[in-house]
């Protein structure tokens, strides 16, 4: 039988370890790195640039040029940062197979339209939504790449495409979860990037555990108000998308969301955070259009608006805790 053909455009963190699990499941994986020497790197059996502790598997190839990583693939995931998409589509979208699944691997929201990762994708790729798929869940990199246990969503409006990609992926150590809303999944996935900032700051100025409990919780508040405004099922927020994927990203380490928040809280300014992570943290880059979104929606996330508050206004994270503690105790429910 001849094994799956996955083409994952992206070299990153996450692309490289969810290349590792399509490989170990039995795919033959051809990674699109933008950069000559991460696709060398990755050739030679490890991203030094991302991942250097994984020894990649001997399936996955990798190439700078986006035609033949796509070339015949069965499916095609996309795993560059949320804000790049439309322009990377712009520039290979063309290529993508026709009958491939599209699976989105990205959580955010899109700058100045609000759009969802499958939106866009829809858009700027001409690829209907019974195509795209949405992979999510609690799923940090450095542990994947340690094969240690995971799980996660993998959503698409049609069950079968869904069912298709979560064969190609599972594996040992990664467990995949079919279900049909899309919706759900991204919104989880982007707004708790936004509340893991929050967390972080949190640690960082020496708050305990009773103070994350509350950001998260109230953080996953957020995120239900949100995501039942856009039509999403309300038991997804209860799941590996939702809760898990939440736990997960406010209290690790292994987080970028939440140690930029963390550096936040010591004082650091965003530009000075920004320089010494020196990785995409996309809590950052869709903190605003997801708040926008959301009064597009009349819907109150005031976790966000202080989110946003210090990354695009420059307020200290000092300051964020005495406004929502103080906030009318009407203004939102329990």
């Amino acid at each position: 039988m001849t094994a799956t053909r996955v083409a994952v455009m992206g070299s990153g963190n996450w692309g490289t370890a969810f290349g590792a699990i399509l490989a170990d499941a039995g795919c033959d994986v051809q990674m699109w790195a933008r950069r000559a020497e991460v696709a060398d790197t990755i050739n030679a059996g490890r991203n030094e640039a991302y991942l250097p502790e994984l020894a990649l598997p001997a399936s996955v190839r990798a190439t700078t040029d986006p035609g033949e990583a796509l070339d015949h693939a069965d499916v095609v995931v996309l795993a560059v940062p949320s804000q790049t998409l439309r322009a990377n589509l712009g520039d290979w979208g063309a290529s993508i197979p026709s009958s491939a699944p599209v699976v989105s691997l990205m959580k955010g929201v899109e700058l100045g339209t609000t759009m969802r990762m499958s939106q866009v994708i829809a858009e700027a790729a001409g690829v209907e939504q019974g195509r795209i798929v949405v992979v999510s869940g609690p799923n940090l990199a450095p542990e994947i790449a340690r094969r240690q246990p995971a799980a996660g969503v993998v959503a698409c409006t049609d069950m079968e495409a869904a069912e298709r990609v979560a064969s190609a992926c599972a594996t040992p150590y990664f467990r995949p979860y079919t279900d049909t809303d899309v919706i759900g999944a991204e919104v989880c996935g982007a707004t708790k990037n936004v509340v893991a900032l929050a967390s972080g700051m949190a640690e960082g100025m020496g708050f305990g555990d009773n103070t994350k409990a509350t950001i998260i919780t109230r953080g996953l508040a957020e995120t239900t108000r949100l995501g039942l405004a856009l039509g999403a099922h309300p038991q997804t927020f209860m799941g590996l998308a939702g809760v898990g994927d939440l736990i997960a990203t406010c209290m690790s380490p292994l987080s970028r969301n939440h140690s930029f928040g963390v550096r936040l809280g010591r004082g650091m300014t965003v530009d000075e955070a920004t320089a010494e992570l020196r990785t995409t943290t996309e809590g950052v880059k869709s903190c605003q259009s997801i708040l926008t979104l959301a009064q597009q929606h009349d819907v109150v996330m005031p976790i966000c608006e202080q989110v946003v508050a210090v990354i695009r206004d420059g307020h200290s994270a000092s300051e964020v805790g005495p406004r929502l503690m103080s906030r009318d105790l009407k203004a939102e429910k329990h």
